[in-house]
């Protein structure tokens, strides 16, 4: 595949990405209401649903994360050794980062499930 080809194909994923995260948004938007209902009421059944749907949320998140580790992870294998030394940095931070946001994605979902009192607040970044 050549690289335009391949740059566009990235961008109709990434285009499918971006309706996940409006998903994830109004997701979040639902949970903060059953988190506030709980706090509020003391409901535990809404403390249960918010629980459910964070853990839901966060397993997306960590999808979408390791999609974009993989293809950091694939454009790092690409580099060539005549590829200026810019690329070839930009290119490993990027790995880097993609790296350590799929890290955080992993600590907070195991946060969420550890977390049956619901004492700490994670928030979709």
């Amino acid at each position: 595949m050549d690289d335009l080809t391949e740059r566009l194909r990235d961008l109709k994923i990434e285009d499918h990405i971006w309706l996940i995260y409006i998903g994830i948004i109004v997701l979040s938007w639902i949970a903060n209401s059953l988190e506030r209902r709980y706090f509020v009421f003391n409901d535990l059944n809404s403390k249960e649903k918010y629980r459910n749907l964070m853990i839901f949320i966060f397993s997306i998140l960590v999808i979408v994360y390791l999609y974009f580790f993989n293809d950091s992870y694939k454009d790092l294998k690409k580099l060539k050794p005549f590829d200026s030394e810019n690329k070839k940095n930009l290119t490993f931070l990027s790995f880097l980062g993609s790296l350590f946001v799929t890290l955080s994605g992993f600590i907070f979902l195991y946060i969420i499930i550890k977390d049956e009192q619901i004492d700490v607040e994670i928030a979709f970044n």
